[in-house]
C-alpha cells in the first residue's frame, strides 16, 4: 500500500473518532429528533481524500455510536447513516470537480439541499417503524417539523464546514499529513474572514430558530 494511501486511511480514522466524540460531547434536541455536528467533521474528509472516504467514515461513526450509547437503535443508524452519507458524497463530489473558495460553497450549499430532500424521503420510509406509527402520520409532521429540523441541521453543518476546513487543512500541511498544494491563501484573507462572519451568523440565526419556534435544547455531554 502506498505511504499517501496510509496517511489517508489514518486522517480519516482521526476524523471518524472525532466525529464520533461529536456524538458524545454535544447534541441538539427537538422532540425525538437529535443532531451534533459530526456530519460537518465527516465531510471535511471527503473534501480531502473524495465522497468514499466520507461515506466510510460516516459508516464507521454510525456503527459506532449503534454499539455505544445509541437510543434509536437500528433504524436511528441508518437514519444517522444516510444523513452523514448523503451530506459528504454532495460535497466530495462537488469539490473534487470544482476545487476553489466558490467551489466550498457551492458544495456545502447544495448538500444542505440534498441532505434535506433525502432525509424526508427517508423519514417517510424509515420513521414509521421507528416510532411505530402510521406513514400518514408522519408525512403530517414534514412541514412543521421534520423538513425545519433537517435544513437547520443541514445549514448548521454547512456552515461549520466552511468555518473549519481551512485552518484544518492548514494544520494537516503543516504536519505532512496531506500534501502540500498551491493553493496558500491565508486564512485571514478578506473573501476568508467575510465567509467565516457570514457562518457564523448563519449558525446563531439557525440555532435561536430551533429554540425558538421549534421548542429545541441542547445537550453538553450525554448521560
Amino acid at each position: 500500500m502506498k505511504k499517501y494511501d496510509l496517511r489517508k486511511i489514518s486522517v480519516t480514522a482521526m476524523f471518524s473518532a472525532v466525529a464520533f466524540l461529536c456524538t458524545f460531547i454535544f447534541r441538539f434536541k427537538v422532540m425525538f429528533l437529535t443532531f451534533d455536528l459530526k456530519d460537518a467533521i465527516i465531510s471535511i474528509v471527503s473534501l480531502l481524500f473524495g465522497p468514499l472516504y466520507g461515506i466510510f467514515s460516516a459508516g464507521i461513526v454510525a456503527f459506532f455510536e449503534l454499539i455505544s450509547f445509541s437510543e434509536t437503535g437500528i433504524y436511528g443508524m441508518l437514519m444517522n447513516f444516510i444523513s452523514s452519507a448523503t451530506f459528504a458524497l454532495t460535497c466530495g463530489i462537488i469539490y473534487r470537480y470544482k476545487r476553489s473558495f466558490f467551489g466550498a460553497i457551492l458544495a456545502v450549499s447544495l448538500s444542505v439541499v440534498t441532505v434535506t430532500s433525502v432525509m424526508m424521503v427517508a423519514n417517510i420510509f424509515i420513521t414509521p417503524y421507528y416510532m411505530g406509527v402510521k406513514t400518514s402520520e408522519v408525512i403530517t409532521l414534514l412541514p412543521k417539523l421534520l423538513f425545519p429540523f433537517n435544513i437547520c441541521k443541514s445549514l448548521i453543518n454547512a456552515a461549520s464546514v466552511l468555518i473549519i476546513y481551512k485552518p484544518i487543512t492548514n494544520a494537516l500541511k503543516r504536519t505532512g499529513l496531506i500534501n502540500k498544494t498551491k493553493d496558500n491563501k491565508s486564512i485571514f484573507s478578506i473573501k476568508s474572514v467575510v465567509l467565516i462572519i457570514v457562518s457564523l451568523v448563519i449558525i446563531i440565526l439557525t440555532i435561536l430558530f430551533l429554540i425558538l419556534s421549534l421548542g429545541g435544547s441542547f445537550e453538553l455531554f450525554r448521560s
